[in-house]
């Protein structure tokens, strides 16, 4: 006898309604939404192995940042890698694609140094958009944001509002995408939140 399926609860359900309050906002310079469920998986792999590195970015459709704080986009814009470090990789990807990447990354490190972990349940994803974004973050984010420093294809490992969280800027509007923790996630909508209505306040 089989049972039901559990419903699938996001990290941040009840924050619609103000998230899409901020969206709303009549000067509309800033919008914040969740994007849950996202693929994440962590890629760990010898950079210094082009074999490796050829049939990996095979997989991907891309080939692995090289270069810290850099990420590029494969798949037709749906997939991301983020490079966390001088061998560790950050691969994110549509709901519901984390079980047949995994599988094609593992067999594409075969008996090379490497390694692939599903994390896509240990972070939920926080979108942060418009004029005002980049004002928003720079109040809790001790890292230079300015377009000089920090454009689309740039991601960081920081704190904002001292919660750890990936910043991966997605477009030049500027669009960030925030990569939190589930269990730090209300904690950082709300500051999120308590910031954007500070900034707004006359």
């Amino acid at each position: 006898m089989t049972g039901a399926m559990a419903a699938r609860h996001s990290p941040l359900e009840g924050f619609e309604a103000a998230f899409g309050q901020v969206a709303g906002s009549p000067d509309g310079a800033v919008s914040l939404a969740e994007v849950p469920f996202l693929a994440q998986l962590d890629l760990r792999a010898d950079s210094v192995d082009a074999s490796l590195r050829g049939r990996l970015g095979a997989v991907l459709g891309a080939d692995l940042p090289l270069v810290p704080n850099r990420a590029v986009v494969a798949n037709g814009g749906d997939r991301h890698v983020l490079w966390l470090g001088p061998d560790e990789w950050l691969v994110i990807d549509r709901p519901g694609t984390e079980t047949t990447l995994e599988k094609q990354l593992r067999a594409a490190v075969q008996d090379g140094r490497g390694s692939v972990v599903d994390v896509s349940a240990n972070r939920t994803t926080i979108s942060l958009a418009g004029p005002g974004a980049r004002d928003v973050l720079e109040g809790g984010c001790s890292i230079d944001l300015h377009p000089r420093a920090f454009g689309p294809g740039r991601c960081a490992q920081t704190l904002v509002g001292r919660t750890g969280v990936i910043v991966h800027q997605v477009s030049p509007e500027p669009g960030y995408r925030l990569l939190v923790r589930s269990s730090f996630a209300a904690y950082l909508a709300t500051w999120l939140l308590d910031a954007i209505e500070g900034d707004s306040t006359p």
